[in-house]
């Protein structure tokens, strides 16, 4: 499933436009992007978790000629699957 699958499915399960269930889509994931960038966890009840992690920077090996480099430092968004969610996959 991509964005506009997504958005598909919205429109028909709500019974509204696919511009109505674009702006949907778009504010949710904006509103959790945004939640991440304060340094917050975005928690829903039964699906899961996403939250900010920074990764440290890091030494790192070029495998085509096996010199060192140096890895930046960075956040990277996190994903943990909750109970209801595991449990219908399961």
């Amino acid at each position: 499933m991509n964005k506009g699958d997504l958005i598909e499915a919205v429109a028909e399960g709500a019974g509204i436009t696919k511009g109505q269930a674009t702006d949907a889509v778009s504010t949710v994931f904006s509103s959790i992007e945004n939640c991440l960038k304060a340094g917050d966890k975005a928690a829903f009840v039964g699906f899961g978790t996403f939250s900010a992690n920074l990764r440290a920077a890091r030494d790192g090996r070029n495998p085509r000629t096996g010199e060192t480099i140096k890895i930046a430092a960075k956040t990277q968004a996190k994903f943990k699957a909750g109970k209801g969610l595991t449990e219908a996959l399961n």
